[in-house]
């Protein structure tokens, strides 16, 4: 963060000094909530949880260099006291933000945020000091705490914006206000809470109208939904896709015979091939509207396809690649799960796996309300249009209705199986995986499936599987 003494804290959050001696002591380090991130020079978030108690945590962290604690209650060390930690949170990261001379990235969408702000940071990293996003924490805490770690050398500001209602993604652009605002799609992803696709979209474009007129609204042009949010917001807008109107657009678009994607990015000011690292075809998307950022902030068609070509996951679990010395192939995709997500992860699983046996391990979607049922039934009937080999479903009722789509859709009869937990997916594949096969693992983050992941990988570095 940039340096700050507790009285200029203080005075932004409206809170009390409590044990103090010098008030002037700067606060020169990150801002966490969990004691263990804590290095000299800290400042401590004080959080009451469902189990853990922040405030209990006072002593050990000033002990451990934190220069103060933002509490709700007095602690007995230095503190400055606020009627509300997260408020307080928020109003020091506006501050800091209004302070800084950085370009400001806001990004939200049903599916792909994660894996395209991770692109966007890693293009824009190329031009200039760029701060994002670590993994997914792109709520009311964890999107401060993020703006907090940037400092004067920082250029560019890449935020994720998740939403569970209305008025979300309002209060998170009021926070920290975005230049540049980036609407991916508009899917099924907690549909459960919103009540439909028209709802997610009303919450999604609060990101554009928060957008200044000198600003610039990148949306989708191949979503309907997101296309029509383009009436909502005064800055001027951006058009990602494959349409032929998109103003940033892909041309030959096509998989390698390992399933990565290849395509000709086609921008304004110039055209360059990119072939990427990452897998799956619906990584095409996530790149252009990465690309679309870029070029709006000046960087040319060449310098972004060679980023873009480079360029990693830098988020654990999201088809996440291993290569087993036996030859079985893990892929692990483990940490959220939707509709949309899932078939992705399914074609992608189906791409990488041409010629190999392929495993479809999946477990529940979460929060799909009504639409839980026909949603699981979907995926299991794709699976069996894709030619997975074998669908392995994990857990509960979602588990049985993944199994009876793709039983219905192929009569796959030995080719579907519906296992009671994870550990009961471990033993079958342990059991049943021969060297070359594809394994993807897929689920809503509830379930926990990267355990099957993780425990395939491990076998396959313990010596593998029989081969057969």
């Amino acid at each position: 963060m940039i340096a700050l003494s507790l009285a200029e804290i203080a005075a932004v959050v409206g809170g009390q000094t409590h044990d103090i001696p010098d008030p002037s002591a700067q606060v020169t380090g990150p801002v966490v909530r969990d004691s263990r991130e804590v290095v000299p020079g800290s400042l401590f978030a004080a959080f009451v949880g469902e189990r853990v108690d922040g405030h209990d945590y006072a002593a050990q962290v000033v002990r451990d260099g934190a220069v103060a604690v933002l509490a709700s209650r007095p602690v007995g060390v230095p503190a400055i006291v606020v009627d509300d930690v997260q408020t307080a949170l928020g109003a020091l990261a506006r501050h800091v933000v209004q302070r800084l001379g950085a370009t400001l990235v806001a990004l939200t969408g049903s599916a792909g945020k994660t894996s395209t702000k991770d692109l966007i940071a890693q293009v824009l990293g190329r031009r200039a000091p760029t701060v994002f996003t670590p993994g997914s924490l792109n709520n009311e805490i964890g999107l401060p705490l993020t703006a907090l770690t940037a400092t004067e050398e920082t250029r560019f500001l890449v935020l994720e914006m998740g939403a569970r209602g209305i008025g979300h993604i309002r209060y998170l652009a009021d926070l920290t206000p975005p230049k540049i605002g980036l609407v991916l799609n508009v899917g099924t992803a907690h549909i459960g809470e919103f009540g439909g696709r028209e709802q997610i979209a009303q919450a999604k474009g609060e990101l554009v109208e928060a957008l200044p007129e000198d600003g610039a609204a990148v949306l989708n042009a191949d979503d309907p939904l997101v296309r029509a949010m383009a009436s909502r917001t005064k800055a001027k807008v951006v058009l990602f896709g494959e349409s032929a109107e998109a103003d940033v657009r892909a041309e030959n678009v096509r998989l390698t015979d390992s399933g990565q994607p290849a395509f000709r990015l086609l921008t304004p000011s110039g055209a360059s091939d990119v072939t990427m690292r990452l897998y799956g075809e619906h990584h095409v998307s996530n790149a252009l509207a990465a690309a679309a950022v870029a070029h709006e902030l000046g960087m040319s068609a060449e310098e972004i396809a060679t980023a873009l070509s480079e360029a990693g996951s830098l988020s654990r679990w999201r088809m996440e690649v291993t290569e087993r010395p036996d030859g079985v192939t893990i892929v692990n995709d483990a940490y959220n799960a939707n509709p949309e997500s899932m078939r992705a992860a399914l074609r992608a699983l189906a791409a990488m796996g041409k010629g190999r046996r392929t495993w479809a391990v999946l477990g529940k979607m979460a929060e799909l309300g009504d639409e839980a049922l026909a949603e699981h039934d979907a995926v299991g009937r794709l699976a069996v249009r894709l030619n997975v080999s074998k669908l392995v479903a994990v857990g509960g009722i979602e588990a049985s209705w993944l199994q009876l789509g793709a039983y219905n859709e192929g009569s796959w009869g030995e080719e579907s199986v519906h296992v009671s937990d994870a550990q009961a997916a471990i033993d079958l594949l342990r059991s049943e995986l021969r060297p070359g096969d594809v394994v993807l693992v897929k689920a809503s983050r509830s379930v926990g499936l990267e355990s099957v992941a993780q425990a395939l990988t491990e076998s396959g570095a313990e010596g593998g599987v029989d081969a057969r």
